[in-house]
């Protein structure tokens, strides 16, 4: 690693580039429903636009996880800048439905390229402590952004400005990480065994990896699907959509910051456990509370869900090692692609929910209201599994001595 690889200015990029992930995700939670009554689209249609930033996302992830150390992460990141530029651009300018299923599916590729290029780059630029410290800093902005961006989608559509202007806010941090990135030497990849890739494969089929991975598919729309959807549904609750997403993603960033010494007491599968009854008690309030009282509901959904994605990505690292980074790689892409999975039938569970209240009578708010609380019921079923999922976890890892120690990964 050469002494004049400017450290301070690559990561600095790299969080910059991270903050344009997370803007991406939480500005068009917040102008949702603008898109919707602009192109006359149904709650499903919305989900399948949603479901592309998901969709994009694991598909660049894992390609760069398997090609990062042939194409490096000064490549893999002007990738996605393109992708980035190119869906933000394509976006705004959008005819219809088609074009912004299209400029979505290219923000989740950028987005997914900014995560398999950053965390393996920062790994090679830190060593020991100092890369730990490190990568839980740069892994802070996402959350931290969300709040960000759920502040400025807020205000700016409360001063009654266009959801076209919201979306150029997100190519100010995608400039900024460009300039950052541009003309700096990137620290050389290290290259893996030759047999690496065959031993990760073979570890990825062991009994826990394969539990685990079925059980993110789950811990990811868990966390997604309901801050996603949050303007719509919670929209006629009398509580600020956007409010309650920046104060959910707000603890998400204070518990990642304090994973360390929490999982270290409870251990990954007590975490993970709890964590899905909290999710569980969490949804179940967003669905039966108004006004301030969904305030309460997102700090209780934020703790947890908060940990659900860190100590997932952990538990793979510590109980199937052998699987590396490919192994962590696919279980971060199975997540995102399970929620661009459920991303329309969430819509279409709120298109039903209308159909159904608006037939019993309810109009205006009170049908919005009563949809939005009826899809958030539906929803329940997926911490709810997870309840049960980890309870066999937990008991079944009981044996293993070994305690998780887990900075988070995302």
């Amino acid at each position: 690693m050469s002494d004049n690889i400017n450290r301070s200015a690559l990561f600095n990029a790299s969080c910059f580039a991270l903050i344009t992930t997370a803007f991406t995700f939480a500005i068009r939670a917040g102008i949702l429903d603008q898109l919707g009554e602009n192109f006359s689209l149904t709650a499903e249609e919305l989900g399948f636009i949603n479901s592309m930033w998901f969709l994009g996302f694991p598909i660049s992830m894992i390609l760069g996880g398997i090609f990062y150390h042939k194409v490096g992460p000064a490549n893999i990141m002007r990738i996605a800048f393109v992708a980035h530029t190119v869906g933000i651009l394509m976006t705004i300018y959008a005819g219809g439905y088609t074009t912004l299923l299209i400029s979505t599916l290219f923000i989740g590729f950028g987005n997914g390229c900014t995560e398999a290029a950053c965390n393996p780059m920062i790994a090679d630029m830190y060593t020991g402590v100092k890369m730990n410290k490190m990568l839980n800093r740069f892994h802070m902005w996402f959350p931290g952004g969300i709040v960000l961006g759920s502040l400025i989608s807020k205000f700016m559509t409360d001063m009654s400005m266009g959801w076209e202007a919201q979306i150029w806010i997100m190519m100010i941090p995608t400039v900024i990480y460009a300039v950052l990135f541009f003309g700096k030497k990137f620290p050389r990849p290290q290259v893996q065994g030759s047999d690496s890739l065959l031993e990760n494969v073979k570890a990825m089929f062991s009994p826990v990896f394969i539990f685990l991975f079925f059980c993110m598919a789950l811990t990811a729309i868990s966390e997604f699907g309901p801050q996603q959807w949050v303007g719509l549904i919670m929209g006629s609750s009398g509580a600020s959509p956007m409010l309650i997403l920046a104060l959910t993603t707000g603890v998400m960033a204070v518990a990642r910051f304090f994973a360390g010494p929490v999982v270290g007491k409870l251990g990954q599968t007590g975490v993970l456990l709890t964590g899905s009854i909290l999710a569980t008690i969490g949804i179940y309030l967003f669905s039966s509370v108004t006004g301030p009282l969904a305030y309460v509901a997102a700090v209780i959904f934020a703790l947890g869900v908060g940990y659900f994605w860190p100590v997932m990505v952990g538990a793979v690292a510590q109980r199937v090692p052998l699987s590396g980074a490919l192994g962590m790689s696919i279980i971060g892409g199975v997540g995102m692609f399970s929620t661009a999975i459920f991303q329309p039938i969430i819509g279409s569970w709120i298109d039903d929910a209308n159909a159904v209240n608006a037939a019993q009578g309810l109009t205006g708010e009170a049908l919005e209201l009563a949809a939005g609380q009826d899809t958030l019921v539906k929803m329940l079923l997926f911490p709810g599994t997870l309840i049960i999922l980890f309870t066999i976890f937990f008991f079944w890892q009981k044996s293993n001595k070994t305690r998780a120690q887990v900075s988070p990964a995302h």
